[in-house]
């Protein structure tokens, strides 16, 4: 059965990896799934053909025979337990794994998603300085809680699992930020991420659609 995701057809971001479709593709290019991309507009989002797949109206959404899926999470989560590659087999390392999933998207990407609704929405508020340096703090925060538990390591845990996907593609909407130039480890960390020639084959799909090349899935 053809797996089949949504993304945007104009992104934000440009094809930079920040959407949420990247954590899609990339689980996918790491279990070696074909996957069709279906491109969705702003408009199209809230109409009654795509609420049906997403009630909240977003991407991602997965569907694959008459399973359908939205949230980017649950979705990874699904492919890295139906595929291996994303998931230890060791019932300990696989449940640490998924606790990495959880810390990533509950804990580590809320502050840093507040940051940047911020420098987006609310920059022309007189109250605009304080209220960022309180938000940059929070991250920091868990910025300096997640150093210091990965360490010298090279993964969250000892392989890259499906945590590490997650966490990495949290931590990138930081990279126009500078706040990573204070921490070199979670820098060389999504470095690391970025290297892995599934990330690239899922990189160069996604920024396909704004080039003009066809993505290959």
């Amino acid at each position: 059965m053809t797996i089949t995701i949504t993304a945007f057809e104009q992104s934000p971001d440009r094809g930079q990896g920040l959407a949420r479709d990247m954590r899609v593709r990339w689980a996918l290019e790491e279990v070696g799934q074909p996957y069709e991309v279906r491109l969705v507009s702003f408009s199209k989002l809230k109409q009654p053909a795509h609420l049906a797949l997403h009630p909240f109206g977003q991407i991602p959404t997965y569907e694959e025979g008459d399973l359908a899926l939205f949230e980017s999470g649950a979705i990874v989560f699904h492919i890295a337990e139906r595929h291996a590659g994303l998931l230890p087999e060791d019932a300990n390392a696989r449940a640490r794994a998924i606790t990495w999933m959880f810390a990533a998207l509950g804990t580590v990407e809320p502050p840093i998603v507040d940051r940047s609704m911020a420098t987006l929405l609310e920059r022309d508020k007189r109250w605009y300085e304080e209220r960022l340096a309180i938000l940059e703090d929070r991250v920091r925060d868990r910025l300096d809680q997640l150093a210091n538990r990965l360490g010298d390591g090279d993964w969250l845990d000892d392989a890259f699992s499906a945590g590490d996907l997650l966490m990495v593609t949290v931590l990138r909407r930081l990279n126009s930020s500078g706040i990573l130039d204070d921490y070199p480890s979670l820098s060389a960390y999504i470095a690391r991420g970025e290297a892995r020639p599934a990330y690239q084959r899922a990189f160069d799909d996604q920024l396909a659609v704004f080039t003009g090349n066809q993505p290959t899935g």
